[in-house]
């Protein structure tokens, strides 16, 4: 099944099991009812059993779900999320605001110390980089901000235990002992294909407010990650460069669509405003307001708008706007411009 059929059962809430028996396709209703009811003849339980010795091996070994405190709630706004995601590393980099950098696998030399020195500037000002881990842009970035003692999470188009490509064998190690994430929608074990990068483009947009497009050319995978990042509603950059430089016209193309252009980190953040606020905020909320309600707590006279809510408190789209509206009309908290406060005596 496809991840937005999946999707949409899910957010059906039918019961387990017969719910979810009703609802699905023929086949794959089969093979669950087998599995339920004689898991000792069901080719599922191997794979199942081989999924949680994996998770049991070592710490840092996580199955995330829509269900599971470190989900990103970004992930609830686009129309395919994954069902679940392996992770791999600190679930600690899924906290701070996010930016994708993408662009060639085949950069100049301008270009790598561009992503470079974005990726630093970014950390700097407690934002994450997130990418795919891929030759040129994407390693360059992700290196650049892990040495600069940053976050980055990267999404694979593989299981979270294969390196890919294999010359990041040592950004993979990285990403794993110094602070970062990998990332994938594949079990462990699973071996890169051609087909799973453009799915997994989606969800390195996904996680992001936006995506910078640091060097492309005009047919380059990056304009496929922007135009994903445009269906989902994030802001797309871009970093201009010479009209002679074939790696530069992907970039100039998407602003002649209407990319922002980007000079220096400050374009990127200020275009994205109402995230200062959340790429300042630190990882825990301040223990003087309460902790009982994730949502209240992150609220203040300083209007929060309903994604940086989303993303803080990682309350799904939906059971975030029905808190508010309940704290609303319990005189907790109001809309204003520019997004949400919390109202003086709200508890």
């Amino acid at each position: 099944m496809g991840a937005a059929s999946l999707a949409e059962i899910a957010a059906a809430a039918p019961p387990w099991p017969d719910g979810w028996l009703a609802r699905l396709p023929r086949q794959a209703a089969t093979a669950l009812r087998l599995w339920l009811d004689h898991p000792a003849r069901s080719p599922l339980t191997a794979e199942i059993e081989a999924d949680q010795a994996w998770l049991a091996e070592g710490p840092g070994r996580h199955l995330l779900h829509a269900g599971h405190p470190a989900w990103p709630g970004l992930l609830g706004q686009i129309s395919d999320p994954p069902p679940v995601l392996w992770a791999l590393g600190d679930l600690e980099a899924l906290r701070p605001p996010a930016l994708a950098m993408v662009g060639s696998r085949r950069p100049t030399r301008e270009g790598l110390a561009n992503a470079a020195a974005f990726a630093r500037e970014l950390v700097a000002r407690d934002w994450c980089v997130v990418s795919g881990m891929a030759l040129g842009i994407d390693g360059a970035a992700q290196r650049a901000a892990l040495e600069a003692g940053g976050r980055s999470v990267a999404v694979l188009g593989c299981g979270v235990d294969v390196i890919y490509p294999p010359r990041h064998a040592d950004l993979y190690r990285q990403l794993v002992e110094g602070g970062g994430l990998l990332l994938a929608e594949h079990p462990p074990g699973t071996r890169a294909r051609a087909g799973f990068f453009p799915r997994r483009n989606r969800i390195v947009t996904g996680l992001s407010l936006g995506v910078l497009v640091v060097e492309a050319a005009e047919k380059s995978g990056s304009l496929v990650s922007a135009r994903l990042a445009m269906e989902q509603n994030r802001e797309v950059f871009a970093l201009p460069g010479s009209i002679h430089n074939p790696q530069a016209r992907g970039c100039l193309r998407l602003i002649r669509q209407g990319a922002v252009l980007v000079r220096r980190v400050d374009d990127i953040l200020e275009e994205l405003s109402q995230w200062a606020v959340a790429a300042a905020a630190p990882l825990a909320p301040p223990a003087t307001q309460d902790p009982g309600d994730p949502l209240l707590r992150w609220l203040s006279d300083t209007p929060s708008p309903l994604d940086a809510l989303v993303t803080l408190t990682g309350l799904a789209v939906p059971d975030c706007q029905r808190r508010l509206l309940e704290l609303e009309l319990e005189g907790q908290a109001a809309q204003a411009p520019g997004g949400w406060v919390r109202l003086p005596g709200g508890t």
